[in-house]
Parts: C-alpha cells; structure tokens; sequence
C-alpha cells in the first residue's frame, strides 16, 4: 500500500528488441503518468529483422515467462513490429491473463488519409514478408498500390544515431528511396514507419526525401490504446520504485547508459542472466 491509502499500481512493461520502442514509451508516458514503466530491450538479439520466424518466436515467448515471474507487470506494450506481428496472437494465447497492446504496421490510417493512392510501409525484412502485414494491407488499404520496403540496415542506423553517432545521408537515402513511388502522374504520399527505430530518424528522412510526404508514427496510437486498456486509477500516486531499463544482454555502453537517463530511466543491472 502506498502511503495515501492506495493500492501499490503494477507497472507497464514496455518491449522491444533495442531502444526503438523508446518513442512510444515517451508518448505512453505522457497518457499515463500514474503508472511506474519498465522498459526492456532485448539487445542479445538484436536486431530481429533478420531472425528466422520458429527460432525468434520461441526466443520471444520464453523471453516473456521470464519477464512475468520478475516484474509481474498490468500490462505490455510489445512496442517491436516484427515481434508482434509474429508472435502477437501466440503471446495472447500463452498469457491468457495479460494485456497485451500490440504494434502493428500503421496501414489502415495510411489508407484513409492517402490522396494519391501511392503508400509505401518502411519496415524490417521480417515484417515485410509477415503474412499479418499483407492481410492488413487486403483488409484495410486494397484500393491503394502499398509498396512493401524492407530495410536491413536501418534500425541499426537509427540506434547509432539516437546515441549521438554520424551517419552517412547517403548510405540512408539509399534506404529510404525506394519508398518514393512516380506512376501515371502520381507520387507516393505517405510512407508508414513500420519500425518504432525510424521515427528517431524522420527528420532525417524529410531532409533527404525527393519530394515531402506525410511519416506516419504509430506511438501516439499506440499509447492511447494502452491508456484505454489500462484505466486510470483516480488519485494514484506515480510509483517510486519503477522506471528502469533491463537490458538482456546485461552490458550497456556509456552513450546508451546516457540516453536512458535522459528519458528519466535507470539502467537496472541484470542480477540473473535471461535464459540463465
């Protein structure tokens, strides 16, 4: 119990495979600030874009047992698209008792806001080939020509930049160019950022883009589903003893150490290894 009377508030798990899903923690944050936050990175698998499906969907589900039995937590934000778009519906079924609020490419929004009917998804390779991706696109943008770009450098570039690393425009262009779509008079409009890693290059991407386009960044959706599944408590309390990151390979460089603090995060030692 806190000492206002109120019943100690469990706190939301945020995943993902690096620190990409630090920019939906910062929205989820804001929505709910009576809620403590972890935030755990599986960086001894990063990155995940190039994991084969069976072995990577079993290295997420054993990797969430763990984090259950540690952190008990009210929630989970997987906050990775190739996690959740691969291991989504087996996690649910797993973890029956768990809410889990899932990241998904942002297609449906993509579709109804388009004007030219040209939409390209920026994701990694392994959410480029999910079948999850291609039965949104059939369900929700199947009047649009949605172009599928996989890229296999770009969370790797985006983690290098958000720690204060140089990158090359050029080498990013070369990643983000065949996003841009010329047919019959129209031009791509909108490009989905199906990795939580790109929104922290998006200025980038605007400097560098051939012609303007709307970034579509699903954090803020994300968040508010979270807010809706969670209610707030009225007159709780933000918990003390909360708002750290866990690092699964228990070995984090100083720029990292430096960028958790400045999202108002402790890097909490790993005690016990995962999968120890």
């Amino acid at each position: 119990m806190t000492t206002t009377g109120m019943p100690d508030l469990k706190p939301i798990l945020v995943f993902d495979s690096g620190i990409g899903g630090l920019t939906v923690l910062r929205e989820a944050r804001l929505l709910m600030p009576e809620r403590g936050f972890i935030y755990v990175a599986d960086d001894a698998g990063f990155p995940y874009g190039g994991w084969e499906e069976e072995p990577l969907k079993a290295r997420i589900a054993r990797l969430f047992e763990e984090l259950f039995d540690r952190y008990d937590p009210e929630a989970v934000i997987v906050a990775c698209n190739t996690a959740f778009t691969l291991a989504g519906a087996d996690l649910r079924h797993r973890f029956p008792d768990m809410r889990f609020i899932g990241t998904v490419p942002a297609i449906k929004p993509a579709a109804e806001r388009t004007r030219s009917g040209l939409v390209s998804v920026l994701a990694t390779p392994g959410t480029v080939k999910r079948a999850y991706t291609r039965d949104l696109i059939q369900s929700f943008a199947s009047q649009c020509h949605v172009r599928l770009v996989g890229s296999e450098n770009l969370a790797r570039m985006a983690e290098a930049y958000i720690r204060g690393e140089t990158l090359d425009d050029a080498a990013i262009l070369a990643e983000i160019a065949p996003c841009f779509v010329d047919k019959d008079g129209a031009r791509t409009d909108i490009v989905v950022l199906a990795c939580t890693h790109y929104p922290f290059l998006a200025n980038v991407f605007r400097k560098l883009a051939p012609w303007p386009v709307d970034w579509l960044d699903p954090a803020e959706a994300i968040a508010r589903q979270a807010r809706r599944l969670v209610p707030l408590v009225e007159g709780a309390e933000h918990p003390d003893n909360f708002d750290f990151a866990v690092f699964t390979s228990g070995s984090q460089d100083f720029s990292t150490r430096r960028l958790m603090q400045g999202m108002g995060l402790a890097v909490k030692p790993v005690d016990t290894p995962f999968f120890g």
